[in-house]
């Protein structure tokens, strides 16, 4: 597998989560899974005061910004050149630049390796949120977004599940 990095495209004002659903929906279609592993829209939580009422909503960090975690190479560059509502990467003329680990560690995105102590087919107990105490066998691990698909029973059926990480313990 070649080497991925961030990359930031530069999008039309509030079509943000349109162009990451659009991105996701080609990754699918052209099975590009291996290559653009990361979509994300960073959001921060901010405290808003209106008449008087304390609200606590989620803001985008970088308004007009979307973040791509990809291997770049041509195929990638013209599938998310060409999305709808994208203006184009960040970099000068044509030539995107990756992100530098000291901009991505300011942001908050993690690059380390991460070391789990499971594998696929293990018996998995969810410690946390809203599977918290169901059981499953992991069926995918993704280590990039750093989750697991398990395979849990629901209404008598096997059902796949999204967990992450921090929120499974090896049975």
């Amino acid at each position: 597998m070649s080497k991925t990095n961030w990359y930031v495209v530069h999008t039309y004002s509030g079509y943000e989560n349109k162009v990451k659903a659009n991105i996701e929906k080609t990754i699918e279609n052209r099975k590009l899974q291996d290559q653009i592993l990361e979509v994300s829209v960073p959001l921060q939580d901010v405290i808003e005061v209106k008449n008087g009422v304390k609200k606590k909503v989620q803001k985008k960090l970088f308004p007009g910004y979307v973040l791509l975690n990809m291997e770049m190479n041509d195929d990638t560059w013209y599938v998310v050149r060409n999305t709808r509502g994208v203006t184009g990467f960040v970099g000068p003329g044509s030539k995107p630049v990756p992100l530098t680990d000291l901009e991505m560690k300011a942001m908050g995105i993690r690059k380390d390796d991460v070391v789990i102590d499971f594998e696929i087919g293990d018996m998995v107990e969810v410690v946390s949120g809203v599977w918290e105490n169901t059981t499953g066998i992991i069926k995918q691990i993704n280590t990039h977004k750093q989750i697991v698909t398990i395979s849990v029973d629901m209404f008598g059926r096997e059902t796949p599940v999204e967990i992450s990480f921090t929120d499974i313990r090896k049975m």
